[in-house]
């Protein structure tokens, strides 16, 4: 995007310039509390591989790595609840990850498909992993970037942050309750806010593919914009599984596994627990593979090129077409 407009009408202009551009089809999938949008890039008569965003990102994340990989692969870029065009959760609810694994059942019972594969970054890499080994029948290979497992937290970590979270939660959702406004802010106030909360893992130039499907304009101030995200997924606890049940379902995972580390990317916990999650993994499982990749923790989104060769080496191994799906598009 860099030498293009900078104004707020051009750059989302350009990030729907580039959906058309690309030919990606968005998708609605109806669930008890509203819907799941997702983005559907490629063949529509082929099952497409699941595409799972990181925390507080959403489809967009995605935006600038497909168009670099596989043509005749489909992807589908899902918001999770709360998250993108998605629709959120009831009120007095939090948002727990756990859920999410009935939600990925629930998107292969709609398409109809018997299995399903998966290229995920950050919270969704976390959910694939889980998902894998609960029901490794299920999937056919997967892709994690940038994070490989759920993380070990302390418990006094644990108690510390119910402690803040729960509070914190009860006001969120009694602002939801009271539709107000959240507060608003210029399109480039926007983009500093998004980069400065990554640590410039997001560049300003790629925060746009982000903000598209996460900003509305202000009705008070009408060069403003908010976020409309649920504001109530800051205050989620995540995945808190010991080490050992966590080593135990990495125990499960045989399928063609892709890791992208980002070398300039935290681990989120001690080093050590990531390391014997790692070396189990390559001792059980002959298909897994892990690559290291000059970048942050958003490498994917930022630079693009730096992941799509080894992503589309591993799929011309292991990827396969299946037209036995419902098309729903």
């Amino acid at each position: 995007m860099s030498g293009q407009p900078t104004s707020p009408s051009s750059l989302i202009n350009l990030v729907d310039q580039h959906d058309r551009d690309h030919g990606v089809q968005e998708v609605r999938i109806s669930v008890p509390y509203g819907e799941i949008a997702g983005k559907w890039w490629g063949p529509q008569n082929i099952r497409p591989i699941l595409c799972l965003h990181g925390w507080q990102d959403n489809a967009g994340t995605f935006d600038t790595l497909i168009p670099l990989l596989p043509k005749n692969v489909s992807f589908l870029a899902i918001d999770f609840p709360g998250h993108g065009y998605s629709s959120r959760i009831p009120d007095g609810l939090s948002y727990q990850g756990i859920n999410s694994l009935n939600l990925l059942l629930a998107i292969m019972n709609e398409y109809g498909w018997k299995k399903v594969s998966f290229l995920s970054h950050s919270m969704g890499a976390v959910l694939q992993y889980i998902f894998a080994a609960v029901f490794p029948d299920k999937v056919d290979l997967m892709i994690s970037l940038d994070s490989l497992k759920p993380q070990v937290s302390s418990p006094e970590n644990i108690i510390y942050r119910l402690t803040n979270s729960i509070p914190q939660l009860m006001v969120a959702d009694l602002r939801n309750q009271q539709k107000s406004e959240p507060p608003s802010y210029t399109y480039s106030e926007m983009v500093d806010k998004l980069h400065e909360a990554t640590y410039n893992s997001i560049s300003r130039e790629t925060c746009p593919y982000l903000l598209h499907r996460n900003i509305k304009k202000s009705l008070k101030y009408p060069e403003k914009y908010y976020f409309t995200r649920d504001s109530r997924l800051k205050y989620s606890m995540g995945m808190n599984f010991s080490h050992e049940v966590i080593l135990d379902l990495a125990k499960q995972i045989k399928m063609p596994f892709l890791f992208i580390k980002a070398k300039q990317s935290p681990y989120f916990e001690e080093k050590k627990y990531y390391e014997q999650v790692l070396d189990l993994l390559k001792a059980n499982n002959p298909y897994f593979e892990q690559c290291v990749v000059e970048g942050r923790h958003h490498v994917h989104l930022t630079n693009p090129e730096q992941v799509a060769p080894i992503v589309t080496a591993f799929l011309s191994k292991y990827w396969s077409k299946d037209e036995d799906v419902v098309s729903k598009l």
